[in-house]
């Protein structure tokens, strides 16, 4: 028996269905992140699975009992959103600890209890201040000490790192990935950023207009997506016309096979195909690869990895992101010749 299953989930608001048929199963223990563009319906799902929003049709389950009617603080699921919600007036051990004497802990029990959630986040020489003494990153800390406190069944998270800068917000990525693992708790996690999700989740669950379009790995979603919305969303990709005849593909302006978990199957006078920039090589390549040639039309100096602008004979214009050292002086205005492995090419079904 699934631990958490969503199923058939409907949530209407007059005309506007912000949940539309929503289907999810988690097992205990998973770092499932509900992950799409503002609307898109993932945190309208949190609280949904939390009790704040009573869905118009379908079922939650959890351990096969059905909570759709439960009353949130029935659940026991801790909560931890993008502002914080820390009471002001009470210190950190204050705040980690409210949530126990909500439940009449003893207080010896408390003690010892947010003694453990403070040294778990890091925070065990701060238990005296207030939330107003502490930087954004240590007050999400003792969100995160709180919501945990009580030895929740599920972790909800809403955004909650959204509200940190860049540097911030990545070592908060670790911090939470290493909370799960040490934990053990269910983590169910709402983001709008791709990376995000890319680097904290076990699995990912992409919204679109109230729906889920696909669920998978990370790395599946990333290297195999199969609708166009999610090859986009997650991280940049260049999409080109193509056609399948006799086994044999033509696109980037020659012919190539692909390999067969890549290949659609079946001849077609007309598909989408995609590539990611960063998958782009130059120079002939291996054996093997694809290679084609292209007019560099523009040159973007970016560090690491610079960016390029290229139109291919067809006229498509894709981007290529190589490493700057590789490529020669005065490269705009040139034909050059650029490569792909087989395998990074993927088709839209």
């Amino acid at each position: 028996m699934s631990f958490l299953v969503v199923h058939s989930l409907e949530m209407h608001y007059g005309p506007l269905r912000a949940l539309d048929d929503v289907s999810l199963t988690i097992e205990e223990g998973e770092f499932i992140s509900l992950l799409g563009p503002s609307g898109s319906g993932k945190t309208t799902m949190l609280m949904s699975i939390a009790g704040f929003n009573i869905p118009t049709a379908g079922r939650i389950l959890l351990d096969g009992q059905d909570i759709t009617h439960r009353e949130p603080e029935d659940r026991n699921f801790g909560l931890v959103f993008q502002g914080y919600a820390l009471f002001p007036h009470l210190t950190v051990a204050g705040n980690v600890a409210f949530p126990l004497k909500v439940r009449k802990w003893g207080a010896a029990r408390i003690k010892k209890r947010v003694d453990e959630m403070l040294a778990l986040v890091g925070l065990e020489n701060f238990a005296d201040r207030k939330p107003r003494q502490l930087s954004g990153g240590q007050q999400q800390r003792v969100a995160l000490a709180r919501a945990l406190s009580f030895g929740p069944r599920v972790l909800l998270l809403d955004e909650p790192l959204s509200a940190l800068d860049r540097m911030l917000r990545e070592q908060m990525q670790t911090e939470l990935r290493r909370l799960h693992r040490e934990t053990g708790v269910t983590f169910l996690y709402v983001t709008h950023d791709q990376q995000e999700a890319l680097t904290m989740s076990d699995r990912i669950a992409v919204f679109e207009k109230g729906k889920i379009v696909e669920q998978g790995s990370p790395a599946r979603l990333f290297k195999s997506p199969t609708t166009r919305f999610v090859a986009e969303f997650l991280g940049e990709n260049n999409f080109v016309k193509g056609s399948r005849a006799n086994g044999q593909w033509q696109a980037f302006g020659t012919g190539f096979v692909l390999p067969d978990a890549r290949d659609g199957g079946d001849d077609v006078a007309e598909a989408t195909l995609w590539l990611r920039p960063g998958d782009i090589g130059f120079g002939q390549g291996r054996e093997g690869d694809i290679s084609f040639t292209a007019t560099v039309e523009d040159f973007v100096f970016g560090g690491t990895q610079s960016r390029l602008t290229l139109r291919l004979k067809t006229g498509e214009i894709v981007f290529a992101s190589i490493a700057a050292d590789l490529l020669p002086d005065d490269i705009v205005g040139s034909e050059q010749t650029f490569h792909a492995r087989r395998d990074a090419v993927g088709v839209l079904k």
